[in-house]
């Protein structure tokens, strides 16, 4: 009888959480992703994270799945892949390099630079929590949805005329996900719940708890490192029931004739970030004992109310419409294949943005130590897509753009607190390879902190690790929080300032470079030997990264009031680096000289970064600020935009040109052509960073901000003619709340949380606003 027959015409009134106040319980139709059918492949699921655990819900009424993670639960094991050839090598590396010798230090790179070794393993679910549930009808009418108002995942469905809701959610305040299922009529419940994993792990059964336990067995790996038992973990859950009967048997717990069940289940590692390693004093199991033991006198209202407390306090600063909402009537999927069919649904892209903000409180915040790796938190594979690392050439950084300006400050602190662990081993790489003080890293990393050159050649960019704290500084701008800057930023951004001091060399030129150096991951053919190579010295991202670095280490001892011969010495250094340089088509110039790219429609765009997210091409600087938006349109002619997060990037740049009909199409070219059905972005296949990229994007089509100005709606598009956001964040402590008709701002409310003058640009004037802290002044058209 357990058949799954949907039938479409009838509508599920919405439930709500029990336990929630009756202003909680409104759903608000523009925050919801609803579907009329279970998933049916993992990228149709819904995702739940509370930073450290996540969850994909599929939302089958017969057999339910909830694949599961754990922040830290990597293969591998901590190495220092260091090559120790490297700084003996080094002066042969950049002879050749600076003679255009690229063969030869293609030979020296694979030999002598690549990491001992140069890969690293993945990062692995935890496993999966498996319910079937023993219906005496068939299912006849159905709805799953993602409500982003409370972060909790239902499912409805009617069987013999009565409806049954499942919930999930990821509590934060209490480290774990829970689920409930029950009938609002009445109806009784019969389930078999279970846990498994592909391998690695025993689950076993006591009363009305299962246990999931296991360690991570890696084979032998010249390329990944030694093979053995290596991470730990450890998941469990815990079932109570209203009326009926638990019963248990070897493979799962069984409850009959329930009125309500209720899950509660959390997981565990022995990983310790304060190592970058296994701690074997930690006993996961025993961990998750004391997690669940806390809440075991907690009803389901008490554990949904701090859950709704906690997450809505984040997610609730932020509102976003443009235009009324007149297809919330449509499933998601229904209303994304409009659009990939040439439609327009601006209401769909009001709720990707606040998708995006979700996911990045989902995939980092407290409890989670770890920042949103490759795929946020949500993995299913035991050997990922580019094993769901840590990557530093732009898909780390690109995960934190909408932190500070959407409102999410918290989310970029859980970044901040691994790059300080990251300091460690990156200032051993920065001595050993490179003989230079301070410390860096190359184009990713892992839990384990290893900072060597990973992959091949072409992973050579030893300025990642100093690009990484532009976030830690961008932090700083947007709050103000002198506390954070002294304590936590500055150490950081001195250090790989120090690193690069010691890393420049003097060109033939004459200007002080980066040698060895990369545009990531481009190639170019030198037309004096018709020879191609990724290698060069003083690449334009490299340059643009130098002087970022460098002016937020000038900015930062101004504002502490400290280090003032440190100040003056990098400003000196500055003015040896070479120029930005226009090339001979009209273009931004990638490399140190006028070569052509092998690739003219590259993925990556890392000499714009002067115009974002950096603000050094601006309207003030012309011929740059044109050149740049060549650049793009260059990329574009030869099919560039073509993975998620590359276009999500375009959006950005367009953003930063003020061209709202260009950053309008990438908006719907991003939708139509890298979008999956549960809304996720894809590269393909599923990468995170191109919905944070795009709803950083769309935050800065509506706000921008920097060098003591805030400009309102600089490019709205026409096709946002109408529309209102509230919570968006400026530099310098603002927080701006702004509504728009026909394009033009009609009122604009600008608060200051610490107190402060800024300009105000819109509707082509501008004003000049002097605030006290807390305090907040009304602006009119």
């Amino acid at each position: 009888m357990n058949r799954l027959r949907l039938w479409l015409l009838v509508i599920i009134p919405l439930s709500v959480p029990a336990g929630c106040t009756r202003e909680k319980q409104v759903s608000d139709k523009s925050l919801l992703l609803w579907y009329r059918q279970p998933a049916s492949a993992w990228e149709e699921a819904l995702p739940v994270g509370n930073g450290r655990l996540g969850a994909m819900i599929y939302g089958n009424p017969v057999t339910e799945t909830l694949q599961l993670n754990e922040e830290s639960l990597w293969a591998g094991s901590r190495i220092n892949n260091d090559n120790p050839a490297a700084l003996e090598a080094l002066p042969s590396l950049r002879k050749a390099l600076f003679s255009s010798h690229y063969r030869e230090a293609y030979s020296i790179a694979e030999k002598d630079f690549l990491g001992t070794p140069p890969n690293i393993r993945s990062y692995q679910p935890l496993g999966d929590l498996t319910i079937k549930y023993e219906w005496p009808d068939s299912v006849t009418v159905y709805r799953r949805e993602l409500d982003l108002h409370t972060g909790i995942v239902s499912t409805r469905f009617i069987v013999g005329g009565k409806q049954y809701i499942q919930e999930v959610f990821a509590s934060a305040p209490d480290n774990m996900i829970v689920v409930r299922v029950t009938s609002p009529d009445g109806g009784l419940i019969n389930a078999a719940f279970s846990l498994s994993r592909e391998k690695d792990a025993v689950a076993t059964i006591t009363n009305n708890t299962g246990l999931l336990e296991g360690q991570v067995i890696d084979r032998d790996d010249v390329k990944s490192g030694p093979g053995g038992a290596h991470m730990k973990f450890a998941g469990e859950m815990r079932i109570t029931a209203d009326r009926g009967s638990i019963d248990s048997a070897k493979d799962y717990i069984r409850v009959k004739g329930a009125g309500e069940i209720i899950v509660r289940l959390t997981a565990a590692t022995d990983y310790n970030i304060d190592i970058l390693d296994f701690d074997r004093s930690t006993d996961p199991l025993s961990e998750c004992n004391t997690i669940l033991t806390r809440s075991d006198k907690m009803s389901y209202d008490d554990l949904v109310s701090r859950h709704l407390e906690e997450y809505r306090k984040m997610f609730d600063r932020v509102s976003l419409s443009i235009g009324q909402d007149s297809l919330s009537y449509l499933p998601v999927d229904e209303r994304l294949e409009r659009v990939r069919r040439g439609g327009v649904d601006n209401s769909l892209v009001a709720l990707y943005f606040q998708y995006g903000r979700y996911l990045l409180i989902a995939s980092s915040r407290s409890p989670g130590r770890l920042p949103a790796n490759l795929q946020g938190i949500w993995n299913k594979d035991m050997k990922a897509p580019w094993n769901s690392d840590f990557h530093t050439n732009i898909n780390l950084q690109m995960n934190y753009w909408p932190a500070e300006v959407c409102n999410l400050p918290e989310t970029s602190l859980v970044l901040a607190g691994f790059l300080e662990k990251l300091e460690v081993p990156g200032a051993v790489t920065a001595g050993e390879m490179y003989g230079s003080n301070g410390w860096t890293l190359h184009h990713l990393t892992d839990p384990f902190g290893r900072t060597g050159v990973m992959d091949g050649v072409w992973g050579i960019t030893p300025l990642d690790g100093p690009w990484m704290t532009c976030s830690l500084y961008e932090h700083y701008l947007f709050t103000g929080d002198t506390a954070f800057l002294r304590e936590r930023a500055y150490p950081l951004m001195k250090g790989a300032a120090l690193f690069i001091l010691g890393f420049l060399v003097e060109s033939p030129e004459g200007y002080l470079v980066t040698n060895p150096s990369h545009s990531p991951e481009n190639s170019f053919r030198d037309p004096s030997n018709g020879e191609v190579s990724a290698l060069t010295y003083g690449a334009t991202t490299d340059i643009e990264i130098i002087r970022e670095i460098f002016d937020n280490c000038i900015g930062a001892a101004s504002v502490l009031d400290s280090d003032k011969e440190f100040a003056v010495r990098l400003l000196e250094t500055e003015k040896r680096l070479p120029p930005v340089k226009i090339n001979s088509k009209g273009v931004i110039q990638e490399w140190i000289k006028d070569f052509d790219e092998t690739e003219p429609g590259h993925r990556h765009m890392s000499h714009l970064l002067g115009l974002y997210p950096f603000q050094q091409f601006t309207p003030e600087t012309p011929l740059l600020y044109e050149a740049a938006r060549k650049t793009i349109e260059r990329r574009l002619s030869y099919g560039g935009g073509h993975t998620g997060w590359s276009r999500a990037w375009i959006i950005n740049l367009f953003a930063r040109l003020h061209d709202g009909e260009k950053a309008w199409d990438n908006v719907q070219a991003l939708l139509r052509k890298s979008t999956l059905n549960n809304l996720f972005d894809t590269h393909p296949p599923f990468q995170i960073d191109g919905n944070f990229g795009g709803t950083a994007g769309i935050a800065e089509m509506l706000i921008q901000s920097g060098k003591g100005v805030i400009n309102l709606l600089p490019a709205i598009p026409l096709e946002w003619s109408n529309g209102e956001v509230k919570g968006l964040c400026a530099r310098g402590g603002f927080v701006a709340d702004i509504k728009w008709e026909g394009g033009r701002v009609t009122t604009a409310r600008i608060f200051s949380s610490k107190g402060g003058t800024t300009l105000v640009r819109y509707n082509g004037k501008e004003q000049k606003i002097s605030l006290a802290p807390d305090q907040s002044v009304t602006l009119n058209q």
